[in-house]
């Protein structure tokens, strides 16, 4: 597909963001803030033990609390239709498949009765001794045929072995990280109405047409009985990309009762049920020439997924794009274990893949003597080396001799632990980025108002990247029209369908149906000599054919990016603090200069909270996890990083969409962490390879203790 895109006056322009004063005055209304006549407020009840099989469940004193409602166990629940996710089979039968799996539900008039009656309710199981490790060699460990994503588990081009064997230079290292949590400021939450024998649910979700058509069949319903709205939704990262618990609890409760139900997830229940970044094992060897070009790449990585279903992490994946690789092997092998069910998290497979392959780039650049750009650049590979396909466009070595330029990279020493600044060392580190272009079939409306306005509709989902703003801005430049004359309709199910916001995806999912539109109504205005009837005009638009022929693209098509990162360790304390990051990025055209810039620096501060702080430590007698809450989970504040910068090259790909964009919500953590990691090593001399990079961690290998 060849397309050009007009430069309209909308599109790239930094516009604020439509919604913005109504989030900070407290008029925009999140799931659990809405409150039909007679609500009820429910509390999960979660399972103590780390696997077996309820055996009783004593809820009399749990009703005897005033206020008191109802307490749904797997006994009285209503009974649910088929489901493709099982993890939202809740309270079916008397399985416990891991720790904080959901046995009970009670219902109050009060959310505070709702957490007394969760309290009292007592519940009996027959345990089983929980498998719930994941080492190099665990004895369940088989290859997946198929990563998320619905890439393949393993691929073999050439002869690895006989190109690692031969080769003059080679890297043989292994990178581990634990667990990692989305949590997002709002948690999962859902108010469930019934009314005439349809269901209405404001569920905080990155998809309303995603969890229709899941709740639909749960409930026995035609999709046209449901309707999911998640009009404003306070953050997901991946957690709410699926629909999780309580939309469905919430839902039972309120055909059990009668009544309309609220909940929100406790965080502390949020660990284990709304999914995780999986931890893995990365095995990743390099052989390269003289020259530091790269002769035989294997990436093998080892994670580990729960038995209530199938979710493999595809950190191999990105090695199969990223540098030239004559000979490759890259494959993934994963134990089931008795422990909750990972999902994905920001740039899920590219953060955790990319941090391994970037740290041991990093270890190849010293062994060949090169400076980690240049062996870089050299290994540019000119086609897609797994596919063979050409790439729609691809300046990541452009992004990278920018972001040297800026960061004044050549002005460094490159020696390991050559700079000090009295008890601190300090380093330098860089690291490449990669994510792919993702789309969906996507339908929207646009339509004539009046007072010479034009109404665009879309289940669209803005989970704060300011998707609002930039579809009115598509639409604006698609109808050659001020932004002013735009008003968008965003996050209900009875809107025309449209994909969830994950993968980097909604705004050219979206925007091409919203594009698609809008040029449709244009054209009809035309044929009106520009007049509109007293009817008023209306255009659809549904991408579904453009995108069939999009899954036969000749085009490799990702966006690339750099990532630099000034570090410094205090040899006393083991403390790590980044001083400066500055990215570069070739993401496509930017269709919003402002919330662009937000997007980038919020990823990378993401990969920060990766390499230093973020860590979920699993409990293996347990099978769960012990940092529940945002004391103990520690993610970045503004203090953590001081400086922190995010540039973008101009890229005119139009292969790719109407807009001629890319999704730029996740590449920004992709390259972060091991950036900041190759960093460390230049400052202290150290390769660490487990991340995050706590002091223990640093004191240990700096041969010193707190």
């Amino acid at each position: 597909m060849e397309r050009t895109h007009s430069a309209g006056p909308a599109l790239g322009a930094p516009a604020v963001r439509l919604e913005g004063m109504a989030k900070v005055t407290g008029t925009a209304r999140y799931a659990f803030e809405h409150t039909p006549a007679g609500a009820a407020y429910a509390w999960p009840v979660a399972a103590t033990v780390p696997c077996g099989r309820v055996t009783e469940v004593h809820v009399n004193e749990a009703l005897s609390e005033p206020g008191a409602v109802a307490v749904l166990t797997h006994v009285n629940a209503p009974r649910l239709g088929e489901c493709e996710d099982p993890i939202l089979w809740v309270l079916q039968d008397d399985r416990v498949p891991h720790r904080g799996w959901c046995v009970a539900l009670a219902v109050a008039d009060t959310p505070e009765a709702a957490c007394a009656m969760a309290a009292a309710v007592r519940v009996e199981y027959e345990t089983w001794e929980p498998d719930t490790v994941l080492t190099a060699d665990h004895p369940g460990l088989y290859a997946c045929e198929e990563a998320n994503g619905g890439a393949v588990g393993s691929r073999e081009r050439g002869d690895f072995d006989a190109s690692y064997g031969s080769a003059p230079m080679r890297v043989d290292a292994t990178y581990t990280m634990g667990a990692l949590h989305n949590h997002p400021m709002e948690p999962h939450a859902a108010t469930a109405e019934w009314q005439g024998g349809a269901l209405t649910v404001h569920d905080s979700s990155q998809g309303a047409t995603t969890v229709q058509r899941m709740l639909a069949p749960l409930f026995g319903l035609e999709e046209e009985r449901v309707t999911v709205i998640s009009e404003h939704v306070g953050g997901g990262f991946g957690a709410k990309g699926t629909p999780r618990p309580q939309v469905v609890l919430a839902a039972m409760a309120a055909r059990h009762t009668g009544r309309p139900v609220k909940l929100a997830l406790p965080r502390a229940h949020m660990a284990c049920v709304v999914g995780h970044r999986a931890p893995t094992i990365q095995r990743v060897r390099l052989g390269a020439g003289e020259d530091g070009v790269i002769t035989a790449l294997a990436h093998e990585v080892v994670t580990q997924t729960s038995k209530v279903k199938e979710f493999v992490e595809q950190a191999a994946v990105p090695a199969r794009t990223m540098y030239t690789s004559p000979n490759s092997r890259t494959t993934h092998r994963v134990a089931a274990l008795d422990v909750p069910t990972p999902s994905w998290m920001r740039a899920p497979g590219e953060a955790s893949g990319m941090y391994a392959l970037e740290s041991a780039m990093d270890e190849l650049a010293e062994r060949a003597g090169l400076d980690p750009v240049e062996l870089r650049v050299r290994n540019e590979p000119e086609v897609e080396p797994d596919s063979g396909k050409p790439f729609s466009s691809r300046r990541l070595v452009a992004a990278l001799r920018d972001g040297a330029r800026r960061f004044g990279w050549y002005e460094r020493d490159p020696r390991p632990r050559s700079r000090r600044e009295g008890r601190l060392l300090v380093g330098t580190g860089v690291a490449s980025s990669t994510y792919p272009v993702l789309m969906m079939a996507s339908r929207a409306e646009a339509r004539t108002e009046p007072g010479d306005v034009f109404r665009v509709r879309v289940n669209a989902t803005d989970i704060g990247t300011g998707a609002r703003t930039v579809l009115a801005q598509v639409a604006a430049d698609a109808l050659d029209v001020p932004l002013d004359r735009v008003s968008i309709d965003i996050g209900s199910s009875s809107l025309p369908a449209a994909p969830l916001a994950g993968g980097s995806s909604g705004t050219a999912s979206w925007g091409w149906a919203v594009d698609k539109a809008c040029r449709a109504l244009r054209a009809r205005l035309d044929e009106f000599g520009g007049e509109v009837p007293a009817a008023g005009l209306t255009a659809v638009a549904d991408t579904s054919a453009e995108l069939e022929k999009e899954a036969a693209s000749p085009y490799a098509k990702h966006s690339f990016g750099a990532q630099f990162a000034e570090v410094q360790v205090d040899v006393d304390s083991g403390e790590t603090r980044v001083r400066r990051l500055l990215g570069v990025f070739a993401a496509g055209r930017i269709l919003n200069s402002r919330t662009a810039h937000s997007q980038f620096i919020g990823g990378m501060t993401m990969g920060l909270g990766m390499a230093l702080l973020e860590g979920s430590t699993l409990d293996p007698v347990f099978g769960d996890f012990a940092e529940r809450d945002l004391a103990s989970y520690h993610v970045p504040a503004c203090a953590d990083l001081p400086r922190m910068e995010a540039h973008w090259l101009d890229e005119d790909d139009g292969r790719l969409n109407p807009m001629g964009s890319k999704g730029i919500g996740e590449i920004g953590i992709v390259g972060t962490a091991a950036a900041i990691g190759n960093a460390v090593y230049h400052a202290t001399g150290v390769r660490f390879r487990e991340l995050p990079l706590h002091p223990d961690r640093i004191l240990a290998g700096l041969g010193r203790s707190i």
